[in-house]
């Protein structure tokens, strides 16, 4: 009997199926969370659809491998056991995802992120009975729905419009409700909520579809589109560029989320390992409190040199400040990191 390949790698809970050098099979993202997850970091769990999967996809009219959707549940069911919630849970605190693209090489043109995955009409509600907090939960739909939107269904600027359809409507509503531009963090529930059904609208009225209320579905989708930007336009040219062959292909990262937007006791950041432009050897970076994905590195709002969090969340700052020193001495280089 022959042997089924195996497709998805496991990562986490201070164990890795894969590790560092496996870049070819896991790209860079999955192989680097395989190794950051050996050596003890504290790596949010998940699983990595490898390489060979994007091959097969476009070897096979766009189709995936038959035992892919077994292996990729017991994935889910890995995450699910060590989080101790469940994907797709309309009763209790339901598991969500991240989404990314991680190529051997990173290219630009790939699929942007997508957070917290799994949300729908019915887990939402889940989420708010779990954490007592209304306007976060509504926050990640409302997050979840633009991302998905625009990077899986493609509502995105016509030619004569000057601006992302989402932030037109996200601009259009502060304005008439508050009269002025209002930061995101400023929104009450009942605002997310509003825009969760006019993004909902929006993407109906720009695709003629529904969004996916499936949780199964909408990864599938999220899968999909990452397959896909490794052929868009972007990522072709900077192939044919740079001499990267297309049968390299791309893997995906399926993670368990953690919040930075859950409050003034939660936030995110991007930092060095060092001082990258002078390598001196200082903790290097920025950081925004109740803040999540992208936040910190749009521009939206004015982030904090990551020295404040000293101040502001101590505890976090020494934390923070082993992984520095683990990854360092690991990688025996100046490493970047997202927390």
């Amino acid at each position: 009997m022959a042997k089924t390949t195996k497709y998805v790698y496991l990562f986490g809970n201070k164990k890795a199926d894969g590790n560092g050098s496996m870049k070819p099979l896991l790209g860079g993202k999955g192989a680097n969370l395989a190794e950051m997850s050996r050596i003890g970091l504290p790596v949010p769990p998940g699983f990595t659809i490898t390489t060979e999967v994007c091959t097969y996809y476009y070897d096979n009219k766009k189709t995936y491998p038959k035992v892919l959707d077994a292996q990729a549940r017991d994935g889910m069911a890995f995450l699910e056991k060590i989080m101790g919630t469940n994907f797709g849970d309309q009763n209790a605190m339901p598991l969500l995802v991240s989404v990314r693209s991680g190529a051997r090489d990173s290219m630009p043109g790939m699929m942007d992120t997508i957070l917290n995955l799994g949300l729908n009409d019915a887990t939402v509600l889940a989420l708010v009975k779990a954490t007592k907090n209304e306007r976060f939960a509504w926050d990640c739909y409302r997050r979840f729905v633009q991302m998905y939107g625009d990077v899986v269904m493609g509502v995105q600027k016509g030619k004569d419009e000057d601006h992302e359809p989402f932030e037109v409507v996200i601009h259009s509503f502060k304005h008439k409700k508050y009269k002025t531009e209002i930061e995101d963090s400023k929104l009450t529930a009942a605002d997310q909520k509003e825009l969760v059904n006019r993004f909902k609208a929006l993407i109906k009225e720009r695709t003629g579809k529904e969004f996916p209320q499936d949780p199964w579905k909408q990864l599938w989708g999220a899968t999909g589109a990452v397959f896909g930007s490794w052929m868009n336009d972007r990522a072709i040219v900077y192939r044919r560029k740079y001499g990267i062959p297309a049968e390299w292909g791309t893997a995906v990262n399926i993670q368990a989320m953690v919040y930075g937007n859950t409050g003034d006791q939660s936030g995110s950041g991007v930092a060095f390992t060092r001082d990258p432009a002078t390598g001196e050897k200082v903790f290097y970076g920025e950081f925004l409190i109740n803040a999540q994905g992208e936040d910190v590195v749009a521009g939206v709002r004015t982030p904090d040199p990551v020295a404040k969090l000293k101040t502001v969340l101590p505890k976090t700052f020494t934390e923070l400040e082993q992984v520095r020193k683990t990854l360092e001495s690991h990688f025996k280089d100046v490493q970047d990191f997202e927390f």
